[in-house]
């Protein structure tokens, strides 16, 4: 309440008085301001937020900030400069006039501790909210958000009509309506606050509505008159046992005493190989340790065991419930209704937000999976090296930035480059190696898979084992947040919208020119198509280079968001094969469906353990074989060679 008796004082204190300076009040309290303290130093805030002195705010600031010093001779108080050889310059407080060549020895620094800052910061809120310095504006507003007391509504409030920035306008009275739906000075006031915030998804109003909906156990012979938010039903809403436990704590029951109190006893009052006439050597036996503890309880020694007859009626004889701490029924009617509407609508963004991400996913594994599959699709080539031009297209990126250094340009320039570069480099692996191996799977997988490994040795040898930065331009930094819920990336954007531009080019080359033409022949019937004059060595040579430098623009594509590394593309290929094997070998639609399947799947296992990437990847291996069992074709299979091989 002390801001509310500050802006009091402010309204009625005469002219005159308002007129008085820092320093007046100051030597009002001069013992209290050099040596301030949690609890007294209010009224010396409370004076000096009521002087009216145009220094008020910037005083409290320095004060805060320990930037105060007492001249001893005098008992005033200025800022102080060190000007070197334990002398300092003074500044007054209230005029700014210098004096300098002051000693040390005559000055005495003000300390406040932690409390007393945050008293200070308390008070310095309400002349923050109105500066004209939109920065300091913010942090006020930060502060009453990080710790918000009910003397910052008053100021909060004045402040809303004059803030000239639309968004921290809007800040200023959500603040105000959490404040005022704890704080407010009437039920009506509180409820419309709370009212006022139902179109609002933050975690912090959930928090303040949790908060006015907090509850407290309770234990009574009847139902008392309470603000009850439900009643407890032992045996459905909590065991007998702990229902028991409610009443021993809240001193309504005698304790039973716990097996380790049994242990004890039995352990102090043996005597002579035996406890109350019962062998040591038979108090293995749960029956025959209660029976000597009840013969020790008959005899006075230990506390008697509380029989379950006993328990049960203590139990049924009393209710047990949950009461609301406020006590407002109609308030907290209000935050209920309010908080559940929230719920549902996060709920739901919830979902729309796991969605975005599993679309992020998809575009991810059709980027890195459809340059597989039209190689595997045509040629029937199993490329465990196909990772590897992921990463040669990564580290392509990284090398350009290196001598492009405006980001926007770099990645032009990247894209194509790292298409050029790993459709030679497809090239030149399907002339010198994979031309040798047609129809020999396991030579292919095998050769394939140590290229593999010296690509990605050679890697570590060029640029080291340490991660490269391929640093995305400003445009795509941040995210787009639809609210406080659904929000994405922009770089997954960029890629989503990349796959689409792919998906759309590969179907314009597969179905609208001639080597897509020549494609589809030579994948459907590669000795009839030889006999129409088509090149069934040339096509693979071209389809594996296709297939290759697509690769190459997804390693750019994923390393805006992913470590550069030799092994990155090791980390999509397990990917890459289960989307092209669910989704069909050899045809576009079928890649997208995997890659929609496997994404979507992935991030609908991770909803229910979001901490655990690992086990959402086993568990959609697990689908996925289970789903080729009835399937083995894929989602959408081809006729001809595909459907042979």
């Amino acid at each position: 309440m002390r801001l509310l008796k500050i802006l009091a004082a402010l309204l009625l204190l005469p002219a005159a008085v308002l007129a008085q300076d820092v320093q007046s009040v100051l030597q009002t309290h001069a013992e209290e301001a050099a040596s301030p303290s949690r609890r007294s130093v209010g009224v010396l805030l409370a004076d000096i937020s009521a002087s009216g002195a145009p220094e008020t705010a910037t005083f409290l600031e320095r004060y805060r900030d320990r930037e105060v010093w007492q001249r001893l001779s005098d008992g005033r108080f200025y800022y102080a400069e060190d000007t070197g050889d334990r002398t300092y310059t003074l500044i007054d407080i209230d005029t700014g006039a210098a004096t300098e060549g002051v000693s040390a020895d005559d000055l005495e620094q003000i300390r406040p501790n932690g409390g007393v800052q945050r008293e200070i910061a308390g008070a310095l809120v309400a002349f923050q909210l109105s500066d004209p310095d939109i920065s300091r504006r913010r942090t006020a507003v930060e502060a009453i958000a990080r710790s918000p007391s009910e003397d910052h509504l008053a100021p909060l409030r004045a402040s809303v009509d004059t803030e000239p920035d639309p968004a921290l306008k809007a800040r200023k009275e959500q603040l105000a309506d959490l404040l005022a739906a704890t704080y407010g000075d009437t039920p009506e006031e509180r409820i419309a606050a709370i009212e006022d915030l139902t179109g609002s998804l933050s975690v912090e109003v959930r928090a303040a509505l949790n908060r006015i909906l907090a509850t407290e156990a309770g234990v009574a012979t009847d139902l008392p008159e309470a603000n009850i938010a439900r009643v407890l039903e032992p045996g459905r809403d909590l065991t007998e046992a702990a229902a028991y436990g409610i009443l021993v704590s809240e001193g309504l029951a005698q304790a039973n005493p716990t097996d380790a109190e049994i242990y004890t006893a039995l352990t102090q009052n043996i005597d002579g190989g035996t406890v109350a006439g019962v062998p040591v050597a038979l108090l293995g036996d749960p029956a025959e340790r209660l029976r000597a503890y009840d013969a020790l309880a008959e005899a006075g020694a230990v506390p008697r065991r509380i029989p379950p007859e006993a328990i049960a009626g203590a139990v049924t004889s009393h209710v047990f419930f949950e009461s609301y701490l406020e006590p407002d029924e109609a308030i907290t009617d209000a935050a209920r209704r309010v908080l559940s509407g929230i719920q549902t609508r996060v709920g739901l963004g919830q979902v729309a937000d796991r969605t975005l991400d599993g679309l992020s996913l998809m575009s991810i594994y059709f980027l890195a999976a459809i340059g597989l599959a039209i190689t595997f699709g045509v040629m029937g080539v199993i490329n465990m090296a196909h990772g590897e031009f992921i990463m040669m297209g990564a580290y392509t990126g990284y090398v350009v930035q290196l001598f492009v250094p405006d980001y926007t340009l770099s990645l032009a320039i990247a894209l194509p480059l790292a298409f050029v570069v790993t459709f030679g480099a497809g090239v030149a692996l399907e002339r010198s190696v994979i031309r040798f191996l047609y129809h020999r799977p396991l030579e292919t997988l095998l050769a394939t898979f140590g290229i593999s490994i010296a690509l990605q040795q050679l890697a570590k040898n060029i640029f080291g084992t340490q991660a490269r930065p391929l640093t995305s331009p400003d445009w795509l930094a941040g995210a787009w947040a639809v609210n406080d819920v659904i929000q994405i990336s922009y770089i997954r954007i960029a890629i989503f919208v990349l796959a689409l531009i792919f998906l759309a080019l590969l179907l314009f080359l597969l179905n609208r020119t001639r080597l897509g033409l020549e494609v589809r022949a030579v994948t459907q019937n590669p000795g009839m198509a030889a006999s129409m004059g088509i090149d069934p060595d040339r096509i693979n040579m071209l389809t594996f280079g296709l297939g290759s430098g697509i690769a190459g623009i997804a390693g750019v594509a994923i390393g805006l968001y992913a470590q550069v590394t030799s092994e990155m593309g090791s980390s999509y290929i397990v990917q890459s094969f289960m989307t092209v094997v669910v989704g069909g070998v050899g045809n576009v639609w079928g890649t997208l469906a995997g890659a929609s399947l496997i994404g979507g799947l992935q991030k609908g296992i991770e909803w229910f353990n979001p901490s655990n990437t690992l086990a959402a990847q086993t568990y959609m291996v697990i689908f996925i074989i289970l789903f080729i069992q009835f399937r083995p074709k894929g989602i959408v299979a081809l006729k001809g060679r595909a459907a042979g091989d």
